[in-house]
């Protein structure tokens, strides 16, 4: 088993990659590491680690063979470095970093310690994805022309009850807002997705947006891509779909149409059907996360040297940038037009 270490003791740490790497066949869960040492503390009693630290420096001398890197993207920079001086294979957490600039020199400093670096986009291995992935190559649609891909929600409400019972601004979602919002946070999922499903990249995109939030960034928007190979996907996502009503409502939708048939997928209503000239078959409905399938695929990967489905740190950095630059084009065009009457 391979001794991994995470660092980050957040809400994606949570309930997203400790959970697999306790129960892991294939990894040791050896070391965790966060600057809060209270939190820190917690989560190693609670997932069953025997070591916990504040301080990367020990963290890294710890006897880890691979870094999980869940910590924030401002520090993503900070803690590569460290991962590749002490000769760590690292999956981290998107996105990558805060701009173009320092993505890339996270990349460039894995390279240049000849280590891999891999990227958390658990969507490519869940059910759905790897089913959808499959029939494309399988030609089971025909030529695949046109996707949407909807992901609308609340990112949690605009508010959250406080231990004194007031009624406060929820910081998860503001600092999600803050670091790019929905598109940059969320939306490179969809992204990613297209372009693997695909095996084609985006040669042009341009993006739309909604402000209901007073951010700079578009808390409603849509993108649209054109890949190589013809097909265009419209990638739409919020984070204020019903942010502030009390009862909660997603949107979540996987919808591909070739010259043959038609693939859709809904989490709402656990559809998930391939439509063609021949019928309508019912596929497997899961939902649209996996990280432990993600895990798997970074221990096959320390194993043989080949990302398999991982997403390369190449990779995501060509996709946030997509979304990046689109959510600063929709803030730069909302500048030249009126401001709407509240």
């Amino acid at each position: 088993m391979t001794k991994i270490g995470v660092m980050g003791c957040g809400v994606v740490s949570e309930y997203g990659h400790l959970p697999p790497l306790r129960d892991s066949k294939r990894f040791d869960l050896h070391a965790l590491m966060d600057p809060d040492a209270a939190r820190v503390a917690d989560y190693a009693k609670r997932f069953g680690v025997k070591h916990a630290y504040t301080e990367s420096e020990a963290f890294f001398s710890s006897g880890i063979e691979a870094a999980a890197i869940c910590s924030p993207a401002p520090v993503h920079l900070e803690n590569v470095r460290g991962c590749a001086a002490h000769g760590l294979p690292v999956l981290c957490e998107k996105p990558l970093a805060m701009d173009a600039g320092e993505a890339q020199q996270i990349i460039d400093t894995m390279r240049a310690a000849e280590l891999p670096l891999y990227v958390g986009f658990c969507y490519r291995f869940a059910g759905c994805a790897q089913t959808i992935r499959r029939l494309v190559r399988d030609g089971a649609i025909g030529q695949v022309l046109s996707l949407r891909l909807v992901y609308n929600w609340d990112c949690h409400g605009k508010y959250e009850q406080g231990p004194d019972g007031e009624w406060r601004i929820y910081q998860r979602r503001a600092d999600r807002m803050l670091e790019g919002g929905p598109m940059v946070d969320c939306g490179v999922h969809q992204v990613d997705l297209a372009q693997w499903w695909l095996d084609s990249p985006v040669v042009r995109h341009h993006g739309h947006g909604a402000w209901v939030d007073a951010y700079e960034a578009p808390d409603h928007m849509w993108l649209h891509l054109d890949h190589a190979c013809g097909a265009h996907t419209c990638v739409e996502i919020s984070y204020s779909y019903g942010h502030t009503t009390k009862e909660k409502y997603n949107e979540f939708v996987y919808e591909l149409i070739g010259t043959d048939g038609m693939i859709r997928y809904e989490r709402g209503t656990n559809l998930f059907e391939l439509r063609t000239h021949q019928g309508t078959e019912r596929l497997k409905h899961t939902g649209e996360k996996d990280f432990a399938g993600m895990y798997d695929a970074f221990a096959d990967a320390l194993l043989h040297g080949k990302p398999g489905d991982l997403c390369t740190g190449e990779e995501a950095q060509r996709v946030t940038d997509i979304a990046r630059t689109a959510t600063e084009q929709v803030i730069r065009e909302r500048a030249t037009k009126p401001t709407p009457v509240r």
